[in-house]
């Protein structure tokens, strides 16, 4: 059986070895872990996963191996989970989701407050008490224009704030590509110059003193060139984002190969008072985004990657981010970022159709000054014209 689940992990591009799958093997043979996938999920991650950074590779893996199986993640307060499992689908009409309230922030906010000093017990469907599948705006699996997802996954991406402690994972900048046309579009943003001790054939002055010297070869070789443009990447991550994962890896795995002076970081949904590094460590290393500005100067050039898809509390409202209560609206942050760095660039990953149906794209474009472009080829080349400027 778990010869499988070897060649799976190696599908993955994992690094796993035999002697590895053995000390799997050994391990349980006498019985380190229980009957439990749970488990066993945490010791094939500790025998067979030797970098944190092959975390993500390792989870959808396993993921893909053991189809159905979900991991139970933590959340920031003690809420039953008994009452979010989703034991409900509820299919509405346009007429129903028309006729349903649309709470506004601070009504939303106290409603749930007070839904959680009156409920006693779990609770399914309905459009009043925290659970699944109804048209209430606390819980999940259901419908509502505007409400606080409370475990479970989202369906209809309108949820104003999030009650759990997601896990995101870091984008792979190592992945192979394809295609050599994002590299391409992104080599219109270059500035080269000749600096280093590496070297390469100067070809011109090779010929010309091989020439000079009877014929006899004379080699001449100059210093390497290097792209000597700063980019600042600042990437959101997690949530919508989870859909374009693929193309992001790729827009990011080809910047770290086009760009000698690279800086990234990610954020979610909106850039509020800090950013971070590595997804697996974003609340034990955080970096205020009043450093960022300090840190880099104003010769480097700005790009946030993200879908821009949000509530629109998250931009324009204090404690409007899904995970924490911002002190400062999103937007402050952004127009501080833009002001730092003059020449910057929002690159959208979802399809321009949309743009216009989404309220939170439409507010982050003005932010921008409408300096937003699609993930493609055309877009990323509008992009990089723009920065070179």
């Amino acid at each position: 059986m778990l010869i499988n689940f070897f060649y799976t992990l190696r599908a993955a591009k994992l690094p796993v070895s035999i002697r590895e799958y053995l000390t799997l093997i050994e391990a349980l043979k006498v019985g380190v872990i229980g009957p439990s996938v749970d488990e066993f999920y945490y010791l094939a991650r500790t025998t067979l996963v030797k970098d944190e950074t092959q975390f993500d590779k390792f989870d959808r893996a396993f993921g893909a191996y053991f189809k159905g199986v979900e991991m139970v993640t933590d959340f920031t307060q003690e809420l039953p989970l008994e009452w979010l499992k989703k034991t409900l689908e509820q299919e509405l009409s346009p007429e129903q989701k028309a006729a349903i309230e649309k709470l506004g922030w601070d009504e939303l906010m106290e409603t749930l407050k007070k839904r959680l000093e009156e409920q006693k017990g779990r609770h399914e469907g309905g459009n009043k008490w925290i659970g699944t599948g109804g048209t209430s705006p606390f819980g999940n699996g259901g419908y509502n224009p505007q409400g606080v997802r409370i475990g479970g996954k989202g369906g209809n991406k309108s949820a104003v704030k999030v009650w759990e402690q997601r896990a995101y994972a870091d984008y792979d900048d190592t992945l192979e590509l394809g295609t050599r046309n994002i590299k391409v579009a992104l080599r219109r943003l270059r500035r080269f110059a000749r600096e280093g001790a590496e070297t390469e054939l100067d070809l011109d002055d090779t010929i010309h003193s091989t020439a000079a010297n009877a014929g006899l070869l004379d080699i001449k070789m100059v210093p390497e060139r290097h792209n000597k443009v700063k980019v600042l990447l600042l990437m959101d991550v997690g949530g919508t984002m989870d859909e374009h994962i693929h193309r992001v890896e790729e827009l990011f795995s080809a910047a770290k190969a086009e760009f000698k002076h690279l800086e990234f970081y990610y954020f979610h949904n909106c850039v509020y008072d800090f950013v971070w590094k590595n997804n697996k460590r974003r609340y034990a290393e955080k970096f205020p985004t009043w450093d960022i500005i300090r840190k880099y100067n104003k010769d480097y050039k700005l790009i946030f990657v993200g879908d821009a898809t949000m509530s629109p509390y998250e931009i324009l409202q204090p404690g409007g981010s899904v995970e924490y209560n911002n002190e400062e609206p999103g937007a402050e942050w952004l127009q501080r970022l833009t002001h730092a760095f003059p020449r910057y660039a929002w690159v959208n990953p979802e399809p321009a159709g949309v743009w216009q149906y989404r309220q939170s794209i439409a507010i982050v474009q003005q932010i921008m000054n409408h300096r937003m472009f699609p993930l493609t080829l055309q877009g990323l080349e509008g992009a990089m014209r723009l920065l070179s400027k």
